[in-house]
């Protein structure tokens, strides 16, 4: 990697992404890896990066994140314990740290049966469960040896707290004897140089004859081992060196058994830095929203909503471009501070950022190539120690450029001419894109020469794109717009900031003619290409509005229909169950009967057949109501009179017609009906008056419109309904309403939630006959219905 990349990583600002990479590690060799982490130009090594990123986003989001907190370069520490050495009790910890690391890695998958290309670095983990235990079961701390770290210890320590018990035990008699009161400084048993001491006052060190291991820093307290306590603190002593012996015999042990397995533990610390910063790939990609891009080598690019990653996600405004497509150079013009830099930067960055196998903050389905360099020049390295100029200095990262560019490099030029005459800076630009060109490099150049705007419009290959800007609020949109040179807007923002109209007319008569034709075809292209814009997003706003209705729609058409086929199952399921009983009854009827005429020919008794007769009679009645009861009744309006001798009526049982030749004295009526005569009470028969619509009497002649007006009320009452048992019904009810030749209705729905109304307007408004509809206003029911008008 040459000098002139590394600084383009750093102009790029590929080190704070990977600041931020190295924030998700969970373990210091892991942050120190991701900080390490550098570009690769290999097409398949790039695409297995991106890959091991995408299938550990995977197994986050269904196992959640796995831990690597213990992972410690434990490299150096093996290889002195295999030289023979005896390792510390921190040394020995953080190898049971990977080793413990490691088994939970190991069972993170275990259960996991999906197969990953991550499998291969998971496989090659070792884990050794035996020597994790010894090492956490002997070593409680950096300081601390568990007492079962061996029985050898366990035994020593058990008779050190015997032997230190009886050394308390005597020197508590000292202490607690009234003769020896006056010679103590307090009545306390403490531990000095590693023996235990009683505190005796100075002017009495004499009294109380013992060794003095300290003396307090006023002199005024000496710390004194009395006589009686030297043997039993010689004891203490003797199996303290002991315990220290034994110490480093187990350590010394657990070293050795850490050296035999000395290539599998650094074969475990390998693979898990090398998990932990794909984990944090991953962790990365998640922060950022980012997806995979798919990957070429031959140098297309195809960024859409890409953002830089950088910038708060929640200010930053995603452009989308191509590159290396139709076009190989693209030249992007436009105000300062309008986006340009940062456009170059984006693409830049990303590229970079896939090839170390990262996610990037772009849509989904995002192209980028992979290249051997990237180059930018972007920025000022002007220096007054080396007596270089804002030109200079980039002409210095420039000749760099020059040199090492060819067709596997992307070639990034801010200001691509700045700092000189303008004439010569135009010129000097366009002859080194065409160098890079020829050396087939991608290139993408930032300017505000009108010459490189020409220079793109007229060289095949080349585009000019632009960074939008809003004269009236002299703010950036930061949109980027493909195939439409930008304007440096300085007339304009000068004019909008207050500048005297004088110098704006004196500095446009001064700006040549071509120069001021070239801008007006400018401002003629922004000008259609807003309307444009605005016309597209009319558009799609129009189409979203009818999708929307579309769906609703079709959400009420399912639910109607979902209604409905639920009625008819229901119907069908009550017709099958009646047909089902009478086809049981007729079969019972029918054994009866056999029965019967078996009896009649057995001469049997005549009064038992009378009785079963009446049985069957009443069975086949009962079958016979229950399926009238079935049958859906008509609803008749309520007779305007009573029924006279002469009138005609209609049996409900039987659906028939009968005439009254008699009314009896207890109101029941005598029926003649064809040949047969029969009495009916008032509740089984129905008037059929002369006016009423199930009368067959001949009627004045009226058109069909007039007798459908007659029949059609002016209003319908859906109140108490569902929507849609309101919504069939009115359908129905329009229907009807519009062959009458009605031209308004009154539509009834109540006020309640407003759900019933909102329903009978969304018919309405989708009803082709109705040409207008209103609420009802005082008088006509307000709020509670719903006045329409057809056309």
């Amino acid at each position: 990697m040459s000098e002139l990349y590394e600084k383009s990583l750093v102009k790029l600002e590929l080190p704070l992404v990977l600041e931020q990479l190295a924030a998700c590690a969970g373990s210091q060799g892991g942050k120190e890896a991701c900080l390490r982490v550098r570009p690769t130009s290999d097409l398949e090594d790039v695409k297995l990066l991106l890959e091991q990123t995408t299938a550990a986003s995977e197994l986050c989001t269904r196992k959640g994140n796995p831990v690597f907190g213990d992972v410690t370069d434990v490299s150096a520490s093996l290889e002195r314990a295999d030289r023979g050495g005896s390792l510390q009790p921190v040394e020995l910890l953080r190898i049971g740290g990977v080793l413990r690391c490691a088994r939970n890695i190991k069972g993170y998958v275990a259960e996991d049966e999906k197969a990953t290309v991550l499998d291969s670095l998971f496989n090659a983990l070792t884990p050794n469960k035996y020597l994790e235990d010894r090492i956490f079961g002997a070593i409680l701390s950096e300081e601390e040896i568990a007492d079962n770290a061996s029985p050898a210890l366990a035994d020593i320590r058990r008779h050190m707290r015997i032997q230190a018990g009886k050394i308390r035990d005597s020197l508590q008699k000292i202490i607690a004897s009234s003769a020896n009161a006056k010679y103590l400084r307090e009545p306390i048993i403490t531990i000095r140089q590693g023996r235990y001491v009683v505190p005796v006052k100075a002017e009495h060190k004499n009294d109380i004859p013992g060794l003095v291991h300290d003396v307090s820093a006023t002199g005024s307290t000496y710390f004194i081992e009395p006589m009686s306590a030297v043997n039993a603190n010689n004891a203490l002593r003797e199996l303290e060196l002991k315990e220290k012996k034994e110490i480093e015999r187990i350590l010394s042990e657990l070293s050795a058994e850490a050296a035999a397995h000395r290539e599998d533990i650094n074969l475990n610390y390998t693979m898990l830095i090398q998990l932990d910063v794909i984990f944090a790939k991953a962790k990365l990609a998640y922060r950022m929203q980012a997806w995979p891009p798919i990957m070429n080598d031959q140098g297309r690019v195809e960024l859409r909503k890409a953002r830089h990653p950088l910038i708060d996600s929640k200010k930053v405004v995603p452009i989308s471009l191509r590159l290396g497509s139709d076009f190989d150079t693209m030249i992007i013009t436009g105000p300062n501070t309008g986006g340009k830099t940062v456009t170059l930067k984006t693409i830049g960055l990303l590229t970079l950022m896939a090839e170390c196998g990262l996610h990037i903050p772009a849509g989904d389905g995002s192209v980028l190539s992979t290249f051997d360099a990237v180059l930018a020049d972007i920025g000022d390295e002007q220096s007054i120690a080396q007596s270089l100029s804002t030109f200079s200095s980039h002409m210095r990262t420039i000749v760099d450029v020059v040199d090492q560019c060819d067709d596997r490099t992307l070639v990034l030029f801010d200001e691509l001419g700045a700092g000189t005459d303008p004439a010569e800076g135009a010129a000097l630009a366009i002859a080194l894109i065409e160098f890079a060109r020829k050396m087939g490099s991608r290139v993408v150049a930032t300017t505000h020469y009108a010459e490189l705007k020409l220079y793109a419009m007229r060289t095949k290959g080349v585009i000019n794109a632009s960074c939008e800007f809003d004269v009236e609020t002299l703010q950036p949109t930061y949109k980027l717009l493909i195939g439409i040179p930008g304007k440096s807007n300085a007339f304009a923002i000068s004019r909008k900031l207050g500048l005297s109209e004088d110098i704006l007319k004196e500095a446009d008569d001064l700006v040549g003619k071509s120069d001021k034709d070239f801008e007006d075809v400018l401002s003629q292209l922004e000008q259609q290409r807003q309307q444009m814009e605005a016309a597209r997003r009319e558009a799609e706003q129009l189409k979203k509005d009818t999708a929307a209705i579309k769906e609703q729609s079709e959400k009420m058409r399912s639910e109607l229909q979902k209604e409905k086929d639920k009625a008819l199952e229901a119907a069908r399921r009550e017709a099958q169950k009646i047909i089902e009983d009478a086809r049981t009854a007729a079969n019972i009827a029918a054994e009866e009967l056999k029965a019967l005429r078996k009896q009649l020919q057995d001469h049997a008794d005549v009064t038992n057949l009378n009785q079963r007769q009446a049985d069957v009679r009443r069975s086949l009645n009962e079958m016979e109501d229950t399926l009238r009861a079935a049958q859906p009744k008509k609803e008749r309006p309520m007779p305007t009179r009573g029924i006279l001798v002469g009138d005609t009526v209609e049996l409900l049982k039987l659906g028939t017609k009968a005439s009254v030749i008699a009314i009896n004295k207890d109101g029941t009526y005598q029926l003649q009906a064809g040949i047969l005569k029969m009495t009916a009470k008032a509740d089984e028969i129905y008037l059929l008056e002369q006016d009423n619509p199930y009368k067959e009497k001949t009627r004045p002649a009226h058109s069909g419109r007039e007798m459908k007006m007659d029949a059609t009320p002016m209003e319908v009452d859906l109140r108490g309904m569902d929507a849609v048992e309101a919504i069939c019904t009115l359908s129905l009810y329009l229907d009807n309403a519009m062959r009458s030749g009605m031209k308004n209705v009154r539509i009834i729905h109540g006020k309640g939630t407003g759900v019933l109304r909102s329903a009978v307007h969304q018919e309405l408004k989708k009803n082709k006959f109705i040409k207008t509809y209103r609420l009802g206003v005082y008088g006509e029911g307000e709020d509670g219905v719903t006045i329409a008008e057809f056309k």
